[in-house]
């Protein structure tokens, strides 16, 4: 018994130098970030009716406001080029359109007062690159976007949605404050054409442009 138990003592001992001595595993990282949204007037504004097929009226650029935003993200880094991973990430703002003068096809139609506006980006696939300089990690990203937008008109409650592809891109500087825990800020471009289908009462169809700059703080663990 005694022998068996010192080859299995051996044993345990091998298997713990052998996985000491094997390459360190490729890093995976998920963190929680939380910061304010500073979306660019939605632009190029094309509105249309069912009641007139094949009409398009060009409306003015509509301010947007300024919004908290909050996600989280989930990353990898290749354990062959460390300087180089991919990201997946979430986050939420709610950039409500504010209220304003509104110009369609040229003509003045008055002073609209204002729509809930909320944005959901998952973009599901970010190429990251980094660059390690002892605690401080400077890096950079670009990527898919997925942008699932919903407007609401508060006096009706009439809504309308918009699932639309853009761009994400992201630049910031990573702190480890030890091996596993991170702090980072961070700063986001988005960019997407989206297009709100007509609603009963409230809204014509309507395709825009909207860009967006995030400047964001958060928390990672890395595994």
């Amino acid at each position: 018994m005694a022998k068996r138990a010192d080859e299995r003592l051996w044993l345990l001992a091998l298997a713990v130098v052998a996985l000491l001595s094997s390459p360190a595993r490729a890093e995976m990282y998920v963190a929680g970030q939380v910061g304010v949204t500073l979306p660019n007037s939605a632009s190029s504004i094309d509105y249309s009716t069912s009641a007139a097929p094949g009409v398009t009226l060009r409306g003015n650029d509509l301010d947007l406001q300024t919004s908290v935003m909050y996600g989280a993200k989930l990353g990898y880094y290749f354990e062959s080029l460390k300087w180089l991973g991919v990201e997946t990430e979430v986050y939420n703002s709610t950039p409500h359109v504010k209220q304003q003068n509104v110009v369609v096809g040229g003509i003045p139609l008055g002073v609209i007062s204002g729509s809930y506006l909320r944005v959901l980006n998952w973009s599901p696939i970010t190429v990251v690159v980094r660059y390690q300089a002892g605690k401080f990690e400077p890096y950079a990203g670009v990527g898919l976007g997925l942008y699932f937008a919903r407007l609401k008109d508060p006096a009706s409650g009439d809504s309308t949605s918009s699932t639309t592809p853009g761009l994400n891109t992201q630049m910031g500087l990573r702190y480890r404050i030890t091996d596993h825990i991170a702090v980072f800020g961070e700063w986001k471009y988005n960019y997407a054409r989206v297009n709100f289908d007509e609603t009963p009462t409230a809204f014509l169809k309507t395709d825009a442009t909207y860009t967006a700059h995030h400047l964001v703080f958060g928390l990672g663990y890395h595994f």
